[in-house]
């Protein structure tokens, strides 16, 4: 049966038709742009680099990212072998991909792994090239010079690259309000002095160098002025701790962070000059987590967990 329209029906009824396909394919296209594919993020090797958004599969080599990522509720595929804090334990479980140690990647495992992303930094940057080969790489490697302004800028790209921002812009408020409080408390709490110890010798390191937050960030006056900026600081003998006379003795025991010491302790420190300085003789002799400070360092969680440490040992 065949039925005629009304004169000027089908012209609306055929207008009607062409909008409606018109709105769907607006609202397609419209949904595609809204969540781009990647963005473009600036890193430590000079250049930018196209990096998925939500990436599936997620290297990294750096224990602060990964203690960032982790603090953010996001789990990497592969990681490399080392001693994990307990905070960050897990990761030495076998469901999480070996991709080599600290500063020498598994180039056939993480080929094999086929990442979406890998995340290197200082220990790795040398082999920044040939991992590109691989998947896209970025470089976040900290700025020695000026650590916290470093991180935040290393936490809000992990923040995008995640979709994650609002949690990062309410960690980072946290971290900051306990920086002011710690920094109160700092400015009578006298000198302070850092020191590592590893295979029996001590070296002390300054404002500005790796574990300079406590200077620098925190406001613990510096007990001498010690200008090296090696890795492992500025070989200093017993006699030196005792004339520089710290009220407060930071110490970082590398053996333990490295597996080759199961202790925190320091015997190498146990000894009457050290027990003669205004530290050893008020109890103020602070070992610091070991891995934690001397492997992760600036993650979200580890951030969070130095401050704390040194804002106990001023209070």
């Amino acid at each position: 049966m065949n039925i005629k329209l009304k004169p000027g029906l089908g012209a609306l009824t055929a207008a009607l038709l062409f909008a409606l396909t018109g709105c769907g394919q607006a609202a397609t296209v419209g949904t595609a742009a809204e969540k781009p594919a990647t963005i473009t993020v600036e890193h430590a090797q000079g250049t930018t680099s196209e990096v998925p958004v939500n990436p599936e599969t997620v290297f990294t080599f750096d224990l602060g990212v990964l203690d960032t990522m982790d603090a953010l509720g996001v789990e990497p595929d592969g990681v490399p072998k080392a001693t994990y804090p307990a905070a960050l334990k897990k990761y030495s479980e076998e469901r999480f991909t070996k991709i080599g140690s600290m500063k020498e990647p598994d180039f056939e495992a993480i080929s094999a792994g086929a990442p979406d992303l890998i995340i290197i930094s200082g220990r790795t940057a040398g082999a920044y090239e040939e991992l590109s080969k691989i998947a896209p790489t970025i470089d976040l490697t900290l700025d020695a010079a000026k650590p916290m302004e470093s991180f935040k800028t290393q936490t809000a790209t992990l923040g995008k690259i995640f979709g994650k921002e609002a949690q990062v812009t309410d960690k980072l408020a946290a971290i900051e309000s306990k920086v002011s409080e710690t920094q109160a408390k700092a400015a009578g709490a006298g000198t302070g002095l850092i020191v590592l110890t590893s295979g029996g010798e001590v070296t002390a390191y300054g404002a500005g160098s790796r574990f300079g937050i406590i200077h620098d960030v925190l406001g613990v006056k510096t007990a001498a002025a010690i200008t090296a900026d090696a890795a492992h600081g500025e070989a200093v003998s017993f006699e030196f701790i005792k004339e520089t006379n710290p009220d407060i003795l930071y110490v970082v025991n590398r053996d333990s962070a490295t597996g080759s010491d199961a202790t925190a302790s320091n015997a190498v420190l146990d000894n009457e000059l050290v027990k003669s300085t205004s530290a050893g003789q008020n109890g103020k002799v602070v070992n610091l987590d070991p891995a934690g400070w001397y492997l992760v360092g600036y993650g979200l969680n580890n951030v969070q967990a130095m401050i704390d440490a040194v804002a106990g040992s001023v209070a």
